[in-house]
């Protein structure tokens, strides 16, 4: 089951990837001065849409960042502990 997770894990990062490709291809056609306009709207749409979901994506994944930065264990400190109650 893990190998699923880690697999699933990598699509939807290929997917990430795919996505920012595609909404790059779509800001190169919009400047293309020779695209109708009716195309240039639908690619916007488009583009809209996949920047949405992506900043979405990246939300996700700044909240699960912050949690395991925030999960790890605290510095020890530089100094000793004090042991007063075994001191002899």
């Amino acid at each position: 089951m893990a190998k699923k997770t880690a697999a699933a894990k990598s699509s939807a990062m290929k997917s990430f990837e795919e996505r920012l490709e595609r909404l790059e291809t779509l800001g190169e056609q919009i400047r293309k001065t020779d695209i109708p306009l009716d195309q240039a709207l639908k690619a916007f749409e488009e583009g809209i849409r996949l920047a949405q979901g992506l900043e979405k994506d990246l939300e996700k994944i700044e909240n699960r960042v912050e949690i395991l930065m925030n999960s790890t264990e605290a510095p020890l400190n530089e100094e000793s502990p004090e042991l007063e109650l075994f001191d002899e």
